[in-house]
């Protein structure tokens, strides 16, 4: 989205308007120094680190940012080359670096203009390294607590508004990963365990794509362990919430199997609706 990079197009064109006419003798520079090994000045720094990202030289503009940083560090453009630093650490998928820059963007301005910017792009860091469903999710939670930070501190900005987006996603990735290890429990029928991944599916992830398929396990578990009232109480939060699913199906088959398919009246003793589906609600 345009929006990432508002602030690498304004700082781009203030460079540009600085600097555009004053580095034609710098342009054999390419380590902070002239031809005569004195430091260049820092918009010309800067200039060359904004030339060097929309080249997509990634490397080369750190390196540039950072000798701004180094030679110049209570300048404005140390204070612009900070937040590029990490934009460019991010598009080099350096994270950690990325987020040490941030962090210290962060810190050491936060009435920036570009402060929403700086926390969005923290965030990603963490987001882009979550891994399969499979794998730890330490990233995930990370990624979770830097999105809300943008959210709660700047709610009506676009970047709050991809965060939610994101949010959701990164919530569906811990549901999924709760799951992965709730089907592992139960092959294994260490039914128990199995349960209390599913129960924390429902209870913590509900708004994920998961809640229908933990419930409908938790169907199964509790028969596996003879608990038909739990079983038949699972159903019916399932059928209620979900009742054209295919995991509302499943749950129905199973009780049917185990003669725990209420009668057409209505509700069993357990207080268990039957599957509207199939006409006994």
């Amino acid at each position: 989205m345009t929006y990432f990079k508002t602030a690498l197009v304004r700082y781009s064109l203030l460079a540009v308007a600085l600097v555009l006419g004053g580095c034609s003798h710098h342009d054999k520079a390419d380590t902070g120094a002239d031809a005569g090994g004195t430091t260049l000045p820092p918009d010309v720094l800067y200039a060359k680190g904004v030339s060097e990202v929309q080249s997509q030289n990634y490397d080369k503009a750190v390196t540039d940012f950072d000798s701004v940083e180094e030679n110049y560090p209570y300048s404005s453009w140390a204070t612009h080359a900070q937040l590029l630093a990490g934009y460019a650490q991010y598009k080099q998928q350096n994270y950690d670096d990325a987020i040490s820059a941030l962090n210290r963007f962060i810190a050491l301005h936060p009435e920036n203009q570009d402060i929403a910017y700086a926390y969005y792009l923290k965030a990603l860091c963490y987001y882009e390294q979550i891994d399969d469903v499979q794998r730890d999710q330490t990233a995930t939670f990370e990624s979770i607590q830097t999105l809300n930070d943008v959210i709660t501190r700047f709610p009506d900005s676009a970047y709050a508004r991809d965060a939610r987006i994101k949010l959701r996603l990164a919530y569906n990735r811990l549901a999924g990963h709760e799951m992965v290890i709730g089907r592992f429990y139960e092959k294994q029928h260490l039914y128990a365990a199995a349960v209390g991944r599913y129960q924390n599916v429902i209870n913590s992830y509900q708004t994920t794509t998961y809640t229908a398929e933990a419930l409908e396990r938790l169907v199964e578990c509790y028969l596996d362990l003879g608990l038909t009232v739990p079983a038949q109480q699972a159903a019916s939060v399932l059928g209620y919430n979900y009742p054209g699913s295919p995991w509302y199906e499943a749950a129905y088959d199973k009780l049917k199997a185990h003669h725990l398919v209420p009668a057409p009246s209505g509700p069993d003793q357990s207080g268990a609706a039957a599957p509207a589906s199939h006409g006994l609600f």
